[in-house]
């Protein structure tokens, strides 16, 4: 269990936590939601101890370990597989002893804990968490200078993944993954043993891979159960009834108050005045609901509407340089209503993809036909660093826009969701996503009839991204959308292709059947499952679990479990803490931690099926 207890923290004389208190149960898988500048990260430092608040406090068990992904991402000559094998300090630290030990008991010792931490599959469960995350295994054995960074980051993720850590946090680790490394992360962090706060604007990594939520919101934190869906519509309840308590507020308050003004000046009356007066006081008052206003995008729907096909590609040759095409034998067509994801692991080739259809890059080869005056937006993430670092936003705009008067290009500025405090900050003083929004500006100022988004997402929160699927959606020109955000993927577009084994081609499934693909699943396709015939066992049990009071039932039960299992572990935990235990009982220690890991997993998995019964119960209504 975590305790965070009456925690008050700024940064720079800003109030980021005031009085802030939330209980994480053990094993618990929750999603850290808030604005950016909220003090999520702040909270993290917090907790590893980084940072001290100014008032509060952390409980966290003792012994427990804390994992989190380095700063810096490792870019030495060590193979990568070293690399993340050397994260787990422990198994390190018995290898090395047990070369050198000659005591009996201790050799004993030694080998019991390796045999318990699973030491001598290590290896394997290394490289399986590297391929997880899209090193083959020939990269595995490279050394890690030769990566670039957002690579190493990779090496970084994959180590305190190896590590295992009892508290693991991730502070938005889908930003330098491609859509199949997200997509596996993902099915792990669901099966992790132990408790993951994550700070992540992903959605469907909130939708999918938590279970329950964590919401930090005017310095405060509030703990929902179940996925971000389930809290949001929680909260738009919880809101939904404040708006309806501070009306009947306001009409008592007002009734009281017109009964005053009326009779306290009555002799007859002045005793019944004075008893509303207090009944008033005693009333108080409800806050209001009030919401951040967020910022919308605005993608202007091109000017004269070309000619479908706008981009048609017969036996096309993509590449960087003549004789060493990266993509071969791509025959596609683009019309003016596409809206086409492009699926793949990051290095088989679809930035290479993007530039090519965008004209960046000059065909090595094959036909190439463009609609006449076609015009391509393009954004990609790395170009936040072409953006020039002492000019504002209105100079920027200013430099399209030489003739027009400054009204006009305050105006333009604003139309991409900028702020007007923001429109005179320089570049390099901008928000991550401020920058984002100005390039996306800037790639869409033309009003193209084409737009290639190359992962749009990376510094927008939740709230960002919902307004960019609807500005999206109310473009009318043709898009596509390379991102490792599933729900915008699914959100936005209508057709899938996929880049791989040197070309583009159509990919024919929807994107739970590529999922399955990514993360290794047994399922069968969407065709197979549609003419297997339904289990027998379906036609006895379906109706039991759509019935209300059987799964009310199922509820009180599982959560009756979920307390016996916390009881379990809390005591097991407090045998644990006694210092003379591992002196006096070393094989009674071991038991007890494997007894603790046993009920860790019985308890994440109790809490899963809760959900799930949870969830089926509230889409009954019941």
């Amino acid at each position: 269990m975590i305790a965070i207890s009456g925690l008050t923290a700024r940064i720079a004389g800003r109030l980021l936590l005031d009085d802030a208190s939330v209980t994480l149960p053990a094993g618990v898988k929750a999603g850290l939601v808030g604005r950016n500048g909220a003090g999520k990260s702040t909270l993290f430092k917090i907790i590893t101890g980084e940072m001290a608040p100014e008032s509060g406090d952390v409980s966290i068990p003792r012994g427990a370990r804390i994992g989190q992904v380095a700063q810096e991402a490792p870019g030495t000559d060590d193979p990568l597989i070293d690399i993340v094998l050397a994260a787990d300090k422990e198994r390190a630290s018995l290898l090395a002893e047990a070369e050198t030990a000659t005591d009996p008991h201790r050799i004993a010792e030694i080998q019991v804990r390796l045999a318990d931490i699973d030491a001598y599959s290590a290896e394997a469960r290394a490289a399986s968490i590297l391929a997880g995350l899209g090193f083959d295994e020939e990269a595995q054995h490279r050394p890690a200078k030769s990566f670039s960074g957002g690579w190493r980051m990779r090496v970084a993720l994959a180590a305190v993944l190896f590590s295992e850590p009892d508290l693991l946090l991730l502070d938005e680790p889908t930003n330098y993954l491609d859509l199949e490394g997200a997509l596996w992360l993902e099915d792990y962090i669901r099966r992790y043993p132990h408790t993951v706060i994550i700070i992540s604007h992903d959605r469907d990594l909130l939708n999918s891979a938590v279970n329950s939520i964590v919401h930090l919101d005017k310095q405060k934190l509030t703990f929902y159960r179940g996925p971000y869906d389930q809290f949001e519509r929680q909260k738009a309840e919880a809101e939904e009834l404040q708006t309806k308590a501070k009306a009947k507020n306001e009409a008592q308050r007002k009734h009281l108050q017109s009964f005053i003004d009326r009779f306290k000046a009555k002799a007859t009356k002045a005793k019944q005045a004075q008893s509303r007066i207090k009944a008033l006081e005693r009333l108080g008052t409800v806050a209001a609901v009030t919401h951040e206003h967020v910022q919308g995008f605005s993608f202007p729907d091109p000017k004269r509407e070309a000619a479908s096909p706008i981009i048609a590609v017969e036996g096309g040759l993509a590449g960087y340089t003549p004789g060493n095409a990266i993509l071969r034998n791509i025959n596609v067509r683009i019309d003016t209503d596409d809206r086409i994801a492009l699926l793949g692991s990051n290095g088989n080739g679809k930035s290479t993809f993007a530039k090519f259809i965008s004209g960046r890059l000059a065909p090595l080869g094959g036909r190439v036909t463009s609609a006449p005056n076609l015009k391509v937006g393009f954004f990609a993430q790395h170009q936040l660093d072409d953006l020039i670092p002492d000019q504002s936003a209105v100079d920027h705009i200013r430099r399209l826009m030489p003739t027009e008067p400054e009204a006009r290009v305050r105006s333009r500025v604003a139309q991409m969701g900028l702020a007007t405090a923001k429109m005179d900050t320089a570049a390099k003083d901008l928000s991550g996503g401020e920058k984002a929004r100005l390039l996306m500006g800037i790639a869409a100022f033309e009003a193209p009839n084409l737009l290639i988004l190359d992962e749009p997402t990376n510094h927008l929160d939740i709230d960002s991204r919902r307004a960019l699927i609807e500005a999206l959606n109310d473009y009318s020109g043709a898009v596509i959308l390379i991102s490792h955000d599933r729900y915008l993927i699914e959100a936005t577009v209508d057709r899938l292709w996929i880049v791989r084994d040197g070309t583009v081609k159509p990919f024919e499934g929807d994107m739970d059947e590529y999922r399955d693909i990514v993360v290794g699943s047994n399922k069968k396709p969407r065709k197979e499952k549609e003419e297997a015939p339904a289990p027998q066992v379906a036609v006895s049990v379906q109706p039991k679990r759509g019935n209300p009071a059987v799964l009310r039932k199922k509820v009180d039960e599982l959560q009756a479990m979920i307390g016996k299992i916390e009881r379990l572990i809390q005591g097991i935990d407090t045998e644990l803490a006694d210092p003379q235990l591992y002196a006096k009982n070393p094989t009674r220690a071991g038991e007890l931690t494997k007894a603790r890991a046993n009920a860790a997993k019985k308890l994440a998995d109790t809490e899963e099926e809760w959900l799930l019964v949870s969830t089926e119960l509230e889409e009954l209504g019941a």
